[in-house]
């Protein structure tokens, strides 16, 4: 062989070497996930990003997957496992306590529960975390999340097998699902056996696992064709309680934060489900249904002031907003452009908070536990969406426990955890 021809073996060599190395970010460039909150090409964008090194999304990656591995040797959790059945009896039906309800008597073998039942807002009581779904549920909805984001970002097959391994046992496996309704959530022992508040333990949180469920579609090893029919039709037959419960049309009447995340579940699984009108006039309906009345001229959201935990509440329900907003880029409307006839908007909403948020300033209203960065995730997504005030102050965010994710995930969480 001549030099010459040498020559050129070798580059043709290194050549299919250089492009066998990029294979994976180009396969990467063309996966753009169809999810309902985060948005999806951003996310693309973001791998890209990674795959080609990008230092500061190197160390969050590695924050988030520290928090994957904590998953692969947990669970899976189902509701079937609880010590009872809820009050209808069937093991399949999801089954939680209300939160601020406490026992006023001590049990006895007549009264076994303490009964009656008395609120305390804001102090949760204890009994909740045991015999009820509560925990299991919260840590089903972290660990698909997690999970699926951790492979979608690393490829590490470990995440997705585990992701889906936790999503077909509490959703699809015949001996373990959850049946797709939410009549026993928050029951009050010798009340209620269940209530529409309830429904905020699915929809503060479950539009995550949409996304996760995005996230695994883009190809997931050992996520099957079957299992996205059945999660679709899980949750197609879910959004149709939803709608037509009297629990959900109960809920889809509350004024205050229980309303805005009912917004937030409806929109999300109508999108989800292929439903995009659904979706689009859930949140056109949101400017005059809850902004308008729900937010005050100054920001500040008297309904979540009243309460004895005033700084989450009012994060909190900004979580709902936020994310409502996201899902209605999807369908053509802008919910940060909305200002209501006194100038309610969810950009005066969060600039209220940032004074409390980045230490500036004292949160001037009742609050047992303050937590600045609550407001960590609400404040980037009023920055990403033009709030120059929001902007200048992301610098001086607290980042909560665990790291500042929002580079990876640019969608708020309810960062404070107290459910309910």
């Amino acid at each position: 062989m001549s030099a010459r021809s040498r020559l050129c073996v070798a580059l043709l060599t290194a050549l299919a070497a250089f492009t066998t190395g990029f294979a994976a970010p180009v396969a990467a460039r063309t996966t753009v996930p169809h999810t309902a909150v985060l948005d999806g090409p951003r996310l693309q964008q973001t791998k890209v990003r990674l795959d080609r090194g990008d230092p500061q999304l190197r160390r969050a990656v590695r924050v988030l997957t520290a928090r994957a591995d904590k998953w692969l040797d947990q669970g899976p959790w189902t509701v079937v496992d609880k010590p009872r059945p809820a009050p209808g009896g069937d093991v399949h039906d999801y089954l939680s306590q209300a939160p601020y309800w406490w026992p006023s008597r001590t049990p006895t073998a007549d009264n076994p529960w303490g009964c009656p039942y008395v609120q305390r807002d804001g102090e949760r009581n204890p009994e909740v975390d045991s015999g009820t779904d509560r925990q299991d549920v919260e840590k089903t909805f972290d660990s698909a999340y997690d999970l699926s984001l951790a492979w979608y970002y690393t490829g590490d097959n470990r995440y997705a097998r585990k992701a889906g391994q936790v999503l077909r046992t509490w959703f699809l496996d015949p001996a373990t699902r959850m049946n797709p309704n939410l009549d026993h959530a928050q029951f009050i022992p010798c009340k209620y056996d269940g209530r529409a508040i309830g429904i905020i333990d699915f929809s503060q949180s479950y539009t995550s696992v949409v996304d996760a469920l995005a996230l695994l579609d883009t190809g997931a090893p050992g996520w099957s064709g079957k299992d996205r029919t059945g999660m679709a039709r899980w949750n197609a037959d879910f959004l149709g309680w939803l709608k037509d419960s009297d629990f959900g049309r109960q809920e889809g009447a509350a004024a205050n934060n229980h309303g805005t995340f009912y917004d937030l579940l409806l929109a999300g699984l109508a999108y989800a489900t292929g439903d995009r009108a659904l979706a689009r006039r859930t949140v056109l309906d949101a400017r005059s249904k809850r902004i308008a009345p729900q937010i005050a001229a100054d920001g500040s959201q008297p309904q979540e002031l009243t309460r004895t935990r005033s700084w989450h509440y009012s994060t909190f329900d900004l979580v709902a907003y936020t994310r409502l907003a996201a899902i209605g880029r999807h369908v053509g409307v802008d919910l940060w452009a909305y200002r209501g006839p006194d100038g309610q908007s969810l950009f005066r909403a969060v600039d209220y908070l940032l004074p409390a948020a980045t230490g500036a300033g004292a949160w001037p209203h009742p609050e047992l536990e303050f937590l600045r960065y609550a407001a960590t995730d609400v404040v980037h997504a009023a920055a990403d969406a033009g709030d120059a005030r929001a902007r200048r102050a992301v610098p001086a965010l607290e980042a909560p426990p665990g790291g500042d994710l929002w580079a990876l995930r640019p969608a708020a969480e309810q960062l404070d955890s107290i459910a309910g």
